[in-house]
């Protein structure tokens, strides 16, 4: 792919007359890679994915190492009253128990005694285990599992911004084709309008044919002129309007250089593989679209905040154990006792428990809320899909037919332009079967367009264009 951007990027640059002589054909697949690769919405839609990483490196700091230190000193009267040292270490498990380990020295003439230490201080270490509330989930673990959730998320996020990005991007490629064809058209309408009307004035000079008629063909050249000009016009500004999608490294912007053209609507194939999705289930159908899944995402993390609330509803049941020990000089181990120890207990609950009963049910609500919205924008996304479905086939069927439509009125053209040289026809009759050739070749045109805009809508509907 990246020596086809690159190809594309050459002679999307190409400015010299030598180059520009020649046409380069810009195929939608060449195209869209360069928007999927280079365009800024492109690239910010990939940010999104490191801010999913960002964030689950942020959650995950609840569970980080943290050490803390205090010192607490008071002089009065040229007098130390005290001096308070304490250092610590706490390490915060997945489990909710928190590791801790604390060194504590203080002294001083007016200390309370139980701040008493040993002179070389009071070494402790133990853990916090929660009986209760947070025992099998808490908030720092419901964050983290929630930022997970977002990273996941993310991806979904990125390929929704893709996904209408290259439906956008393809709707202005399928509006150059048809510019750019119309205008094929049109050019080649006025050269044989431009030709027949020289013809049809040399004829009357010569007596062969009513001066009349040189009027009639003049008309119809002025008004192929005025086509020809507003042809010209559309595919300038279908031009731009393509130019706006392709972006090179850096952010440079490129523009549709002179003699890059889209296919010519005669050699285009209309004749795609498109799934049977109009026999398929609906949750077949929807499965893996990006939309749904960020609905499922969400749901899953207002479950995670459910279980939460459900343990607020708990009762506040924190045991703290610490086994103590000091040192004298290099005999550290040897003073440890098992009956040297402090050990708390903490426990605390509301008696109405309003607010964690309150919060419980309108996260019940919000995930009734969200699957309902889930289970509507599935069946919205169902039958858009079976809609353009049912639209790619008719135009099919309709290009089919319309192929040869074409065909006839250009042999019926083609008959009426040798009455017309054997004086069998007039000028009116020639340009009348002229008229019905050029728009039907122009319908067709519009139909192959629209044909592969309904691709692209089946596509974009089921949220496959950024992958």
């Amino acid at each position: 792919m990246n020596r086809i951007i690159t190809y594309c990027f050459v002679f999307l640059h190409c400015i010299s007359s030598a180059q520009s002589s020649y046409t380069k054909i810009l195929s939608l697949d060449t195209f869209i890679a360069i928007v999927k690769k280079y365009h800024p919405v492109a690239q910010q839609a990939n940010l999104l994915l490191k801010q999913g990483d960002a964030s689950v490196l942020s959650t995950k700091g609840n569970l980080d190492p943290k050490i803390n230190s205090d010192l607490n000193q008071k002089y009065f009267n040229e007098q130390q009253y005290f001096s308070l040292i304490n250092a610590g270490l706490t390490i915060p498990t997945w489990i909710g128990v928190d590791i801790k380990a604390a060194y504590e020295n203080n002294m001083g003439y007016y200390l309370n005694p139980e701040n008493t230490t040993p002179q070389s201080g009071l070494w402790q270490a133990g853990i916090s285990v929660p009986i209760g509330q947070g025992l099998f989930i808490d908030q720092r673990r419901a964050a983290i599992k929630q930022a997970e959730l977002y990273k996941t998320a993310t991806e979904s996020e990125r390929l929704l911004i893709l996904n209408q990005l290259i439906y956008d991007a393809g709707s202005a490629y399928w509006n150059w084709f048809i510019s750019y064809n119309t205008l094929l058209i049109m050019q080649d309408a006025y050269n044989i309008t431009l030709q027949r009307f020289n013809a049809t004035k040399a004829s009357a000079k010569l007596g062969d044919r009513p001066y009349v008629d040189t009027l009639e063909a003049n008309i119809q050249l002025q008004e192929r002129f005025i086509s020809l000009e507003q042809a010209k016009l559309d595919y300038s500004n279908s031009t731009l309007a393509l130019s706006t999608y392709l972006w090179f490294q850096n952010n440079i912007p490129l523009e549709i250089k002179p003699g890059t053209i889209p296919e010519t609507y005669m050699f285009i194939t209309t004749t795609e593989i498109v799934p049977d999705l109009l026999q398929s289930s609906q949750d077949s159908v929807t499965a893996n679209h990006p939309q749904l899944m960020l609905y499922n995402l969400k749901i899953e993390q207002l479950k995670i905040e459910q279980r939460w609330k459900k343990e607020q509803l708990k009762p506040v049941f924190n045991i703290n154990y610490n086994a103590l020990n000091y040192s004298t000089g290099d005999a550290f181990s040897n003073n440890y006792n098992l009956n040297n120890y402090k050990w708390g207990a903490t426990i605390s609950m509301p008696l109405l428990l309003r607010k964690e009963r309150g919060g419980l049910q309108l996260t019940k609500l919000k995930i009734t809320e969200t699957t309902l919205d889930m289970q509507d924008k599935s069946y919205e996304i169902y039958n858009k899909v079976k809609a353009a479905t049912n639209e790619y086939f008719t135009l099919q069927n309709q290009i089919k037919t319309y192929r040869q439509t074409v065909v006839n009125y250009e042999s019926l053209l083609a008959a009426e332009n040798k009455m017309f040289n054997t004086g069998e026809s007039s000028v009116f009759l020639v340009n009348a079967r002229e008229n019905s050739a050029i728009n039907a070749k122009i319908k067709l045109v519009d139909l192959i367009a629209k044909n592969k805009k309904t691709l692209l809508t089946i596509n974009y509907s089921l949220g496959r264009l950024g992958l």
